[in-house]
């Protein structure tokens, strides 16, 4: 069974992160968390991480006002840590250049519809789910993808349905697509363990 070191970069509450941790904890996810990376210092991703010992960094504006400088030090975390695939978990940020180019192929980032429907740089959290509830959508979903310079723009690599309920509020609706996202994003990552589905930019080795 292969496996891989990830590098996971969020922005707020870190759901997801918690959900592959306790996945890679549990043996269902052949795969070791190397570090946490978030643009905003306070945020419950850093938290969850270090209180799992896991190498956590705030890394922004704030910290690297120059955006070249902030890539290269996101790259560096990166590389410091010897990660293999990188894991977007609600980051609001693009990634620089740099970061892009070596680890092209190899970055997913998780959406809240299923692309290429309610994608794009204003749609995310409720938002999206606003737009779905508006648009009188039966069915909405997850979709995984990779990461390219442009957002929510990059091949689709898994996806899944999520039934629109009647009466459902933004906030119901973003509970069911959140727990799924818990779950889905576990079983894509697992796959690419095994095998099923392989990365374009790929290197996952034998441990």
């Amino acid at each position: 069974m292969a496996s891989f070191r990830l590098g996971i970069i969020a922005s707020h509450g870190g759901s997801n992160l918690q959900a592959i941790i306790a996945a890679t904890k549990s043996g269902e996810l052949h795969a070791i968390p190397s570090v946490v990376i978030s643009n905003n210092g306070g945020s419950l991703a850093l938290s969850r991480a270090r209180s799992e010992d896991i190498p956590a960094y705030h890394l922004s504006g704030k910290t690297h006002p120059e955006p070249e400088a902030l890539d290269e030090a996101i790259l560096q975390a990166l590389v410091t840590h010897d990660v293999e695939i990188v894991v977007l978990a609600g980051h609001m940020k693009k990634l620089g250049p740099k970061t892009l180019r070596h680890f092209a192929g190899r970055i997913l980032n998780i959406h809240p519809a299923l692309l290429p429907k309610y994608g794009g740089q204003e749609m995310y959290g409720r938002r999206v789910h606003e737009a779905v509830l508006a648009a009188g959508e039966r069915t909405t979903g997850v979709t995984i993808h990779l990461v390219t310079a442009d957002y929510d723009t990059g091949p689709i690599i898994a996806q899944c349905e999520v039934p629109v309920c009647e009466g459902d509020t933004v906030d119901t609706l973003a509970e069911r697509v959140l727990q799924r996202e818990h779950a889905f994003y576990v079983e894509t990552l697992q796959k690419i363990s095994d095998g099923t589905i392989v990365l374009p930019g790929a290197m996952v080795k034998e441990r």
